[in-house]
């Protein structure tokens, strides 16, 4: 087994190289979001440089979330070639270690960071997102205002509902360009509501300057028009928040809540599967990394290794943004969808050092 100082150290060193590339990438993310908001400022008197500073600080841990994978493929590969460059590496094959003992170390530190970025790093960040949400909605002027078209699903005591909506405050609970298709008990068409904005409130919507089209009557047209719904108003509201933008201790409860608004959840089980396989995703790219950076440095070709490990994680970031698209679309799991790019990657990573150092 490697010795306690040894494992220390490693981890140590892989730790540090690891945050030092996330702290660049975020860096970049904040300098490039800042340039953004300095160039919209213009547009508001209620902006100013300190303002904009501090939104963009608030905006960026989101984005830099997304980029956590890369960070990691870049940190481990930095790590590994500063190893290789010092022949610590070398020394530790001589002392009789094989790759996996001196890969514990940076494998174990990779889930630890892993479980820290899911359970604490992502509730921060979602709730900076919240607050800078708050703040842009009030700097340049206006609500929030979703402008993709949403379909919802609703039963009452007047019988069923298809309502589609094209926009919504940002409290979701304030719409505009509603469309209304009633039906009786026994899921016959009775009537199509068309309104230009609506309300929804504790167990009825407010339909504002509504045209009612019933079969074989002539159009209707209201000032006013209630409709009874068995739709929570706290539940529909948080069933238009953006899967990114909500933590990970409350994406069960709001899968939940959505499916109970008569919409989609699979947005939201399908980031909590991804959250719960974060820590498996970095390992992976710790082990994609090791594949092209394990190499003796003075064996040279270096460069073409740095671009196969990028190459590499490239590939595997594509693939797994192309299964969370077939999980989003329906055609996998979430479980399957937010689960199998780590356990692929690993498997990929385990072959290939199994082939260069087992042979």
């Amino acid at each position: 087994m490697i010795g306690r100082t040894l494992s220390f150290y490693l981890a140590g060193r892989f730790a540090r190289s690891v945050i030092a590339a996330f702290m660049v990438v975020f860096v970049l993310i904040y300098a490039v979001d800042l340039i953004e908001l300095l160039r919209r400022s213009g547009d508001s008197q209620r902006a100013t440089g300190i303002l904009m500073a501090g939104l963009s600080f608030l905006r960026t841990p989101t984005v830099a979330e997304q980029a956590l994978p890369f960070a990691v493929l870049f940190g481990s590969m930095i790590a590994f070639l500063n190893l290789s460059r010092k022949m610590e590496l070398v020394v530790a094959r001589a002392a009789g270690l094989s790759v996996w003992q001196f890969l514990t170390p940076p494998l174990t530190v990779i889930v630890l960071i892993g479980v820290l970025s899911v359970v604490a790093y992502n509730p921060a960040s979602t709730w900076m997102k919240e607050r800078s949400d708050d703040i842009e909605s009030k700097v340049f002027g206006g609500p929030a205002t979703g402008s993709m078209g949403m379909w919802i699903r609703q039963k009452s005591v007047d019988g069923q509902a298809v309502i589609r909506t094209g926009g919504r405050s940002l409290g979701g609970t304030q719409f505009n360009a509603i469309e209304i298709f009633n039906f009786d008990d026994q899921g016959n068409f009775v009537e199509r509501l068309e309104a230009a904005s609506g309300e929804l409130r504790q167990g009825y919507w407010v339909l504002h300057d509504v045209v009612a089209v019933t079969p074989g009557f002539e159009a209707l047209r209201v000032s006013t028009y209630l409709l009874a719904t068995n739709l929570d108003r706290r539940e529909v509201a948080q069933a238009f928040v953006a899967p990114e933008t909500v933590s990970f201790w409350r994406l069960p409860g709001l899968a939940e809540q959505t499916a109970r608004a008569g919409l989609d959840p699979t947005a939201y089980l399908l980031k909590y599967q991804e959250l719960l396989a974060r820590p498996l995703m970095l390992a992976a790219m710790v082990l994609v990394a090791a594949c092209f950076s394990l190499r003796f440095f003075r064996m040279g070709g270096i460069e073409y290794m740095v671009s196969g490990g990028v190459v590499a994680g490239f590939v595997l970031y594509v693939a797994t943004k192309v299964v969370n698209d077939l999980g989003g679309a329906g055609f996998l799991s979430a479980s399957v969808a937010g689960w199998s790019p780590g356990i692929v990657g690993c498997m990929f990573g385990v072959y290939v050092l199994l082939q260069q150092e087992d042979g």
